[in-house]
């Protein structure tokens, strides 16, 4: 169990850009993963410039916003949570 100011940001996040969330899942073939929202229990965030990223990710799939925009979504993996660079693992729209 995450704690509740935790919950509360994903949550947040997930219910805002959820129809976004669903489509970047679908297209990468990430349905069978992570469809409650409930699953997600992990968020990593930091600012660079003027953008806030956020990482939101369950044990099968992570999904990456930018301020508030869902702009990724790839399977899990344990080594982006210690990256120097975690955005490398995603594609960030130009």
């Amino acid at each position: 169990m995450t704690a509740p100011t935790v919950e509360a940001a994903i949550n947040d996040l997930m219910d805002r850009g959820w129809n976004v969330v669903y489509d970047l899942l679908s297209e990468r073939g990430l349905l069978g993963d992570g469809l409650d929202v409930e699953e997600y229990t992990g968020i990593h965030s930091w600012v660079d410039g003027l953008i806030r990223y956020t990482v939101v990710h369950s044990g099968a799939v992570a999904v990456l916003f930018l301020d508030t925009r869902p702009v990724d979504a790839i399977m899990f993996h344990h080594d982006l949570l210690g990256a120097d660079d975690p955005i490398s693992f995603f594609t960030v729209p130009g």
